[in-house]
């Protein structure tokens, strides 16, 4: 399945390398292929990864990230991809990262959580950066083009707290 979404994904327009990604259900990110389903419906952790590298000054095709994460993916891919495995991946594409508390949640981090009540729902996963006092949340809806911004780590999931928090170390 590895090779073949490589192979699809390669034939299909992506998002420009370098720019960050917001609304994975809009725009050339949407038919892009991840696990069995395409990244509209699973595709968070792989845009986060992304979004991560370009903040970190090293930009990664949409495509080449997702073949590396495909080994990672949770029940075929139905389920994305595992949130305890974005640290793995950041460190391969060379991304200093720590994983820590939601209140140790530096200026550039990653941020995984349950979408609703845990094990019944989805999760979802999001990369943010605090600017201005405040946290940019890229991809913070499947639908949305635009970045969110939140007060505190701690707002971005409406208090549930999160799975896993990952801060990048390096930019």
């Amino acid at each position: 399945m590895r090779m073949r979404n490589y192979r699809e994904n390669n034939r299909l327009d992506a998002p420009e390398t370098g720019k960050m990604i917001n609304g994975q259900a809009l725009g050339s990110v949407a038919k892009l292929r991840y696990g069995a389903c395409s990244m509209s419906f699973n595709g968070c952790e792989v845009i986060a990864v992304c979004n991560a590298l370009t903040y970190a000054n090293i930009p990664r095709d949409i495509r080449e990230i997702a073949a590396y994460m495909e080994k990672y993916r949770v029940f075929i891919g139905i389920f994305g991809c595992s949130v305890y495995r974005i640290g793995k991946t950041l460190s391969h594409f060379g991304v200093e990262n720590q994983t820590v508390s939601i209140g140790q949640a530096g200026d550039a981090f990653i941020m995984s959580s349950w979408t609703g009540r845990p094990l019944f729902s989805s999760i979802h996963t999001v990369f943010c950066i605090r600017e201005n006092g405040r946290i940019k949340v890229y991809n913070r809806y499947n639908s949305c083009g635009e970045a969110r911004f939140y007060d505190s780590p701690v707002d971005i999931f409406s208090d549930r707290m999160p799975l896993r928090v990952y801060n990048i170390l390096s930019e």
